[in-house]
């Protein structure tokens, strides 16, 4: 508590914390895009079970990665080299670029499948078979796990990163973490009944995914032109809803 004191009258603690609770969201943008689609895909009865206890696990994860700090700062050392010559690629590789590679390719694959389910009008016998599957609650969980372990760990290094403070830390991982339970029904609502909007978001978890696996390879994509790119096609996207929906006003309009 002596500790916590001195920051609540520090301007520069309140605008680290404002600074990184405004990061922390946007990489949680990320989580959130992957929990909807997922959830959307079990009956409407336990949707939003699976993303609020999807969601409970993140902050779990993120809390849990934080009260090991001295463990975690450890995930950046490297572990191999594939022997990389001087000014070549840098292909030493840390847990955490491990960690990464795998979420993102992760994230490649599952993109990719739920494009493949969306546009095949006659999916093949083992198709039909995975599709059951990934209906099925457990599964899901265990996906949004699996993913929230990687959004975790780079969310917990980019706080580090920018403070030394763990109070800090801690209330902007729990303040991201309301407000992704606060947007995460009316996202997943709006997701599931604006079809093109699915193809849009499994194109981002696409360039995410590819993102994650060149961060891992240590090629470092600013994250400003990762989002500006998706905050235009959003953009572009809510123009055509909105003009498909003045067009279905003015032809219910002409029928009567």
């Amino acid at each position: 508590m002596d500790a916590i004191i001195p920051l609540l009258t520090d301007p520069a603690a309140w605008a680290a914390l404002i600074t990184l609770i405004a990061m922390e969201v946007v990489l949680g943008i990320d989580n959130l895009i992957f929990i909807s689609i997922l959830s959307n895909k079990l009956p409407e009865g336990q949707r939003q079970k699976a993303r609020r206890l999807g969601i409970t696990l993140a902050l779990v994860m993120r809390l849990a990665l934080l009260s090991t700090l001295a463990w975690l700062v450890h995930l950046t050392d490297p572990v191999f080299s594939l022997g990389a010559s001087a000014g070549a690629l840098d292909l030493t590789f840390s847990w955490r670029d491990l960690i990464l590679i795998a979420g993102g390719l992760f994230l490649l694959w599952k993109a990719t499948k739920e494009i493949h389910g969306a546009v095949d009008p006659k999916p093949a016998d083992f198709l039909d078979k995975t599709t059951v599957v990934a209906t099925n609650f457990g599964a899901v969980i265990f996906q949004i796990i699996l993913i929230d372990m990687v959004f975790s760990v780079d969310s917990i290094l980019t706080a580090v990163g920018m403070t030394d403070h763990l109070p800090i830390m801690v209330t902007a991982v729990i303040i991201t973490v309301i407000v992704m339970l606060v947007a995460a029904d009316p996202l997943a609502n709006f997701i599931n009944e604006n079809p093109s909007v699915v193809m849009l978001a499994l194109g981002f978890l696409l360039m995410i995914g590819m993102v994650l696996v060149a961060d891992g390879f240590g090629v470092h994509i600013p994250k400003g032109y990762i989002y500006a790119a998706m905050a235009f096609s959003v953009g572009v996207e809510v123009l055509n809803i909105i003009a498909r929906n003045a067009k279905s006003k003015k032809e219910g309009a002409a029928g009567h």
